[in-house]
């Protein structure tokens, strides 16, 4: 049996609603009815990374990170397929050692060992940041 499951329709046109369990989404290449399939890509690693930095740090012993935030960017060629993705990881807290936030991050974000490896996030870390949540 599957660990994930997702039904994906479109009626018509290329927008698409994708049911993830209890969830869905609109997907739409052409930015009309939704983001596009590139953009949710990006916002998944977002999404994935982040918290896997903190679940790293608390295992690593690392005290409480405060609020946190991913402003994230990507380059597409002119085939609209992904070149180059950057994050740059906000963090409230002061650390001492920031790269190893990020060493984290891609030890537990399970979309950074999916991607291929030209696609891993150039990370940023802007630590004692006044993180806006």
């Amino acid at each position: 049996m599957a660990d994930i499951t997702v039904t994906t329709t479109s009626e018509d046109g290329f927008d698409t609603e994708s049911v993830i369990g209890d969830f869905a989404i609109r997907i739409d290449p052409m930015d009309e009815t939704g983001p596009n399939p590139n953009a949710v890509l990006v916002a998944d690693y977002a999404a994935c990374f982040l918290p896997a930095v903190r679940l790293g740090a608390k295992q690593s012993g690392y005290g409480d990170l405060g609020a946190m935030a991913i402003d994230a960017e990507a380059e597409i060629d002119d085939h609209d397929d992904l070149q180059s993705i950057s994050f740059t990881l906000y963090v409230e807290a002061t650390v001492d050692d920031p790269a190893e936030l990020v060493e984290l991050g891609e030890q537990h974000c399970h979309v950074h060992t999916a991607l291929r490896e030209g696609l891993h996030a150039d990370v940023t870390v802007e630590d004692g940041a006044d993180v806006a949540v």
